[in-house]
């Protein structure tokens, strides 16, 4: 080999896009499209999401003059009467909504799906998207007028059930109950929507294919659709989850209709705010919130798990 060949540089292909005789910069090599697509929401997750965490964390294990103070204020907060009720109302609520939510939607993205005039379909798909348009306050103080027996354009059935005023309707014992009502009326119809989307994504072979084995509407269901669009469930299950740990809005505002008869610590939420801005106790209010953070995670990354969301196919 001759020197001049070793002094050669070594020949190297341009990257896709850039000029023969341009040089790409390495440094900026491990940068794609999708990069800046995410760039923004990355932000905005750090800003409002990640650094408010990690201060919840810090007022958490800190005492009110800024010393350390371990589990102290998690242990005080556990020990608070309200603490434990407020759990359990939380607690019952999702096993509602969740179960009924996961069933309904598939059940009527299913049928939806089977619809075969293009503007029936259309039509449903609207009607059912309708209630979301309306945000979480507005959709409550509709359902106060619904569920006022003196008002309400339902109010034989209201009647029939033996509610004969409003504070019948909205006793703590029917709250887990309309709250997961209110929830599905306003969210259901966006995941209906989505699940829709996914059944579309299936192939019709594979549908036919079924259809030629002699699979009947529900075996096809159960053993094709309903495995095919898993991992939607289960995204739907997550996302659902973390909005009903958060339950607020409606039982706050029940609780000033109804002048007393649901405390205004009904929820976990309820709670921490009470502790926040009633009690002047921050340390406490974000012990509890970092409670309702971990017990999400762990149920979201159950989730997660059995839905098998991150595997490829």
């Amino acid at each position: 080999m001759t020197s001049a060949a070793v002094r050669e540089a070594p020949a190297t292909t341009p990257a896709p896009g850039a000029s023969p005789g341009s040089r790409p910069v390495a440094r900026f090599r491990w940068l794609r499209p999708g990069h800046l697509f995410v760039s923004g929401y990355v932000v905005l997750l750090a800003l409002f999401g990640v650094v408010p965490v990690a201060y919840s964390f810090v007022l958490a294990l800190t005492d009110p003059a800024g010393g350390f103070a371990g589990l102290s204020n998690f242990t005080r907060t556990a020990r608070d009467y309200r603490f434990l009720a407020a759990c359990g109302h939380v607690a019952l609520y999702l096993v509602i909504w969740l179960v009924s939510l996961t069933v309904l939607v598939v059940v009527l993205a299913l049928l939806v799906h089977r619809v075969t005039f293009n503007a029936t379909r259309t039509f449903i798909r609207f009607a059912y998207y309708v209630p979301g348009a309306l945000a979480g306050a507005s959709s409550v103080l509709l359902w106060l007028f619904m569920l006022d027996p003196t008002v309400s354009p339902v109010s034989l059935l209201l009647h029939w059930t033996g509610n004969e005023h409003f504070s019948d309707v909205i006793s703590p014992d029917h709250l887990p109950v309309l709250f997961a009502v209110i929830a599905f009326w306003t969210g259901a119809g966006g995941w209906i929507l989505v699940l829709y989307g996914a059944l579309n994504t299936i192939p019709a072979e594979l549908m036919e294919a079924a259809r030629v084995d002699g699979a009947g509407p529900v075996r096809r269901a159960w053993s094709v659709q309903l495995p095919m669009i898993r991992k939607w469930v289960a995204y739907m299950a997550i996302l659902s989850l973390a909005a009903g740990t958060q339950l607020f809005v409606e039982p706050e505002l029940i609780s000033q209709a109804s002048f007393g008869v649901v405390p205004n610590d009904y929820s976990l939420n309820q709670l921490a705010y009470q502790y926040a801005f009633s009690q002047n106790d921050f340390n406490g209010s974000a012990a509890i919130s970092v409670d309702l953070l971990i017990v999400t995670l762990l149920c979201a990354g159950l989730f997660v798990w059995r839905g098998r969301l991150f595997e490829t196919e």
